[in-house]
């Protein structure tokens, strides 16, 4: 079960916060500046998982056309396995769902088996594999597939 977190819109002002965690958790992360645009985007759902001000994690997707797409995942290591990243990628899904999104995808790296564990958890099923997509180091990317039922 999860910790108490709450779950917000991320704010422009988020993004260095979010910059910190992006450095944190991945060898190739996002700048500031790519993630306050992904904040700002008109097709962009943008949350911050927080507990008493401090950001636990983070999830950036976009949408157009009934397809959804999580960019980024993010939970802090010492806020891991507590359930945030569930309830980010439950949130997120919801909002997709309730923009009309049918279907979502996302890729992750084909050695993160925790983050595979979380989405293959959550219904997400491979739809194929993007050779070499991530650098420092290379590797494979699994593309994972999600359809849901969308009520909007």
């Amino acid at each position: 079960m999860a910790e108490p977190c709450l779950i917000r819109p991320a704010l422009p002002a988020d993004a260095a916060e979010l910059g910190r965690l992006e450095r944190a958790c991945f060898s190739d992360p996002w700048t500031d500046r790519s993630l306050a645009e992904a904040i700002r985007s008109d097709h962009g759902i943008s949350l911050v998982a927080t507990d008493r001000g401090e950001t636990l994690g983070y999830l950036l997707a976009r949408h157009a056309g009934g397809s959804g797409e999580i960019l980024n995942l993010a939970v802090a290591p010492p806020a891991r396995r507590r359930g945030v990243g569930r309830v980010l990628l439950d949130e997120g899904l919801r909002r997709l769902s309730d923009l009309g999104v049918a279907e979502v995808f996302l890729e992750v790296r084909e050695s993160n088996g925790a983050a595979l564990a979380l989405y293959q958890g959550r219904g997400f099923r491979i739809a194929g594999t993007r050779r070499g997509y991530y650098r420092s180091p290379e590797e494979d990317a699994l593309v994972l597939r999600l359809e849901i039922h969308a009520s909007g």
